[in-house]
């Protein structure tokens, strides 16, 4: 009864081989990943805080933050990699953590998640409303960030794009990809028209001299380093550019929702770390190629910090790209939402089919393949909190989110390492346990590059968490309650007669290949074996 006890890797590989069982479609390939993770990456983070970032902290040297933010995120894709090509599961990190370092984790790094997608999606939603009303013309009563009693338009996209994720996996593929296509295309057309209108004395100094900070805040506002060193707090130099790294790391909060599709992929062990680092790749070089054009083009003192991809093109005389990049910007913003409730929606299945939730969350609808309950939840919370609810001053939540779970990974990593040894691993992360290690510093690094305030938010929102565990989740996890830790499969939507799910769909009917029991060929897990 441990809160450390743990689910092992051959119930994880296991869970959904009953036939007789629903489960998640698996109808995704390399390029679907990417396109789902190029989804979730590419929005935010780049249409907005490039130019606030280049402004208030970094200056010129915004590229090198981004590149730091990179680097960071890479070395985590590349544990990431080694267990989702091992283990292709629902939950993520979640589940990982799950096999390694017992449960009371894995609920932590669960909670964790859910506040970094059901939070982002809900930042994304409004600043979509916004881009929209700024296009045409839409009364800031019903759309603006600000001044409004509830924002329409947040709630219409989230509502909307709810509808698709629910409806299958195949057709939030096909919108995801389309959406992908447009925002990547319009990207890669304003590093090429902006590039002729660079000057070089705009990126000089690179990086601009260390300044004393003139805010007036209490140290809450200042980074939590600063704060315990109690060096005075300053922007620019040095130090400007790892906070602006800190907190553009936005920006690349998500991609490991891929992980998160490993259930629904047709060969996991070939496609997911060619998803997750391919989603990486293309992302920071075209994160690089924004900062060289947007701060190469104007000074970055100018820069507009709410659209400075679209302003900077008004200031050299081109509104025309402007309006290509608010094009952008809307696809973008709307592919994110729906990543986010899709990853949201697989996150909640497998805290249910655990028992870490209500069962009912489990029930996977018989046509359309998806978690439909779960989904439907994260979509009604992620319209109210949208809609009712100014949360960008919560932005930095979702970054110290991501870099917590990119520390359970990559010490996941290491433990199954020594654990199970044997494991069978489609993809090794290189130079293990030095990477891992390195992994871990550079996310505990950035972490600390975050203000006071977000660690107080993100512990508070920890506590909450493992107050939940306490009152339902560990009394009702199946791990505590049958022991040993079965094979358990998510029973079907409104199952008809027959199915289980449906009347006699007992303890019974839950059955699977016993661990050890060699896998059919066309399992699912395909790939390199």
């Amino acid at each position: 009864m441990s809160v450390l006890r743990r689910k092992s890797i051959e119930t994880v590989l296991h869970q959904d081989d009953d036939e007789d069982h629903a489960h998640l479609k698996k109808d995704l390939g390399v390029k679907d990943l990417i396109g789902f993770g190029i989804g979730i990456v590419i929005g935010t983070g780049i249409f907005t805080l490039t130019g606030l970032q280049a402004k208030e902290n970094a200056g010129p040297a915004v590229m090198i933050s981004f590149v730091i933010a990179g680097v960071v995120a890479l070395l985590a894709a590349l544990c990431y990699a080694e267990l989702a090509s091992a283990v292709p599961t629902a939950g993520s990190s979640y589940t990982y953590a799950y096999s390694t370092i017992g449960e009371i984790f894995a609920w932590i790094i669960a909670w964790d998640l859910i506040l970094e997608f059901a939070l982002g999606a809900a930042v994304v939603s409004r600043g979509w409303s916004g881009y929209v009303a700024g296009v045409f013309g839409l009364p800031s009563k019903w759309f603006a960030e600000e001044g409004s009693v509830v924002n329409l338009g947040a709630i219409f996209i989230a509502v909307l794009l709810g509808v698709v994720a629910i409806r299958g996996i195949r057709e939030s593929k096909w919108v995801t990809n389309g959406l992908v296509l447009i925002k990547v295309l319009v990207c890669v057309f304003v590093i090429v028209v902006g590039v002729f209108y660079i000057k070089t004395d705009n990126l000089v100094p690179f990086i601009p001299p260390a300044q004393h900070s003139e805010s007036t805040g209490s140290r809450l506002t200042s980074p939590l380093w600063q704060a315990i060193t109690g060096i005075e707090p300053s922007t620019f130099g040095v130090a400007g550019v790892f906070v602006a790294a800190a907190v553009v790391f936005f920006a690349y909060s998500g991609f490991e929702a891929v992980a998160n599709l490993g259930e629904e992929t047709k060969k996991p062990a070939r496609d997911m770390p060619l998803g997750l680092l391919g989603t990486l790749a293309i992302c920071t070089v075209l994160y690089v190629g924004v900062c060289l054009v947007v701060t190469g083009m104007v000074e970055y003192s100018k820069l507009s910090e709410g659209d400075a991809v679209a302003d900077v093109f008004h200031q050299v005389g081109l509104p025309w790209v402007g309006i290509l990049v608010g094009i952008a910007a809307v696809a973008g913003l709307s592919s994110v939402i729906l990543v986010d409730i899709v990853a949201m929606g697989r996150i909640g299945f497998a805290l249910a089919r655990d028992g870490l939730l209500p069962p009912v969350f489990s029930r996977v609808h018989p046509r359309w393949g998806t978690p439909v309950l779960m989904t439907s939840l994260t979509v009604g919370a992620v319209a109210l909190l949208a809609g009712f609810i100014p949360i960008s001053v919560l932005a930095e939540m979702v970054s110290i989110g991501t870099l917590f779970a990119f520390v359970v990974v990559s010490i996941a990593v290491v433990v199954l390492r020594r654990t199970d040894p044997d494991m069978e691993r489609p993809f090794r992360t290189p130079l293990v346990p030095a990477l891992p290690i390195v992994s871990v510093l550079a996310c505990a690094g950035l972490m600390a590059s975050l203000a006071v305030e977000t660690w107080l938010r993100f512990l508070a929102w920890l506590v909450i968490g493992l107050i939940v565990y306490v009152v339902y989740s560990y009394r009702h996890s199946h791990l505590g309650t049958r022991g040993s830790g079965p094979v358990l499969t998510p029973t079907p939507f409104m199952g008809e007669p027959g199915e289980s799910g449906g009347a006699g769909g007992d303890e019974a009917s839950s059955r699977g290949r016993a661990p050890g029991a060699s896998a059919p060929d066309d399992d699912g897990r395909g790939g390199v074996r």
